[in-house]
């Protein structure tokens, strides 16, 4: 057969992995073709593409990023569809498709695929937010980078008795920041999940200072005060309808500050987290993934996405995949909230 591959949405760590994995065993054990779709669904949609076979994806495996290129193009938002896709797919002589993507990346594969395209799907999310999979890959390499810039933060913050704020990755689900802030020794970790009230984060930061310590806060990207942030009207959205977040931080530098009469400071480490080489943790995992679904592909289980659960790699449907957001349950929050102050 002639397999496309593509990567969607945003890079993490982990997807050359997958990549790599795909093609090594579907040369050498299936005898396979690929076909490297560039810049996500843009790729099929005007027919730009690279040579994929084993010389390519030789010494990607600790490379951060996608050698394919990705992009948050909307099939169905950039004209024509599955029918240009499948159109496409028959110039190209390509018998079907691995997407390796998110909620978006994979929500638009389950449409195509209903629509004749067939696909399987590889779950790639930083965040760690697909209800039907355990763990995704690049999680564990977001989770560390920020551990350690914690980690050397609470150096600082000591010396100077300030109170640091580091904004990480998180729009709906707090996953990150509760794993890197618990692992980090943080003060308060706040999440998407749980409003938080400024008043007691500030008792906190309070308490804190009474111990004779400077407090570190970690917040996820899509945390909320109680009563909201004043929002413009002007925030950019991409392909999917996503407004861009980012700035929690240091709206709570801000009234920190003023409620507090402490010196504070913000640091965001968004697409930091994004970089570099993938944890071992994570080059593991994606090619656990790559190579149960291209054995996916030979058995032409197509509408069928890749997914850990417990030590195992099985496979879901893509529907499944992507019907609920996986987000962090109240207990496991109550139990970081002991660490808080």
């Amino acid at each position: 057969m002639r397999i496309g591959v593509l990567t969607g949405g945003g890079d993490c760590p982990g997807l050359n992995a997958v990549i790599r994995a795909i093609v090594r065993k579907g040369v050498g054990v299936y005898g396979h073709e690929f076909v490297g779709y560039r810049d996500g669904w843009r790729g099929p949609l005007d027919g730009e593409s690279r040579p994929l076979g084993v010389r390519e994806v030789r010494g990607i495996l600790p490379r951060g990023g996608t050698i394919l290129g990705s992009s948050r193009t909307n099939p169905f938002k950039e004209g024509g569809g599955s029918a240009k896709v499948l159109e496409q797919l028959g110039r190209d002589g390509v018998d079907g498709l691995i997407a390796i993507g998110g909620e978006d990346t994979l929500g638009a594969a389950t449409r195509l695929g209903a629509e004749g395209v067939k696909v399987v799907g590889v779950p790639k999310t930083i965040d760690n937010d697909l209800g039907a999979t355990d763990y995704t890959f690049g999680f564990d390499t977001a989770v560390n980078i920020a551990m350690e810039a914690i980690d050397r933060l609470h150096t600082t913050a000591e010396s100077h008795q300030r109170v640091l704020i580091v904004e990480v990755m998180g729009r709906h689900a707090g996953w990150i920041a509760l794993h890197a802030g618990i692992a980090g020794g943080a003060n308060v970790i706040l999440i998407p999940e749980e409003e938080f009230s400024i008043e007691r984060v500030c008792e906190y930061i309070e308490r804190r200072f009474e111990q004779q310590y400077a407090p570190i806060l970690v917040v996820a990207e899509g945390a909320t005060p109680k009563g909201g942030v004043p929002e413009s009207k002007d925030f950019p959205t991409d392909a999917f309808g996503h407004v861009r977040l980012g700035g929690i931080a240091h709206w709570l530098e801000g009234e920190i500050e003023q409620r507090t009469g402490r010196e504070a400071r913000a640091t965001v480490l968004g697409h930091v987290q994004r970089g570099g080489t993938p944890t071992a943790f994570d080059r593991v995992l994606a090619t656990r993934f790559g190579l149960a679904a291209i054995d996916a592909v030979q058995e032409g289980e197509w509408g069928m996405m890749t997914a850990l659960r417990g030590t195992e790699i099985e496979l879901v449907g893509l529907e499944e995949a992507t019907a609920e957001l996986k987000t962090v349950p109240e207990h496991f929050y109550r139990g970081a909230e002991v660490f808080f102050g």
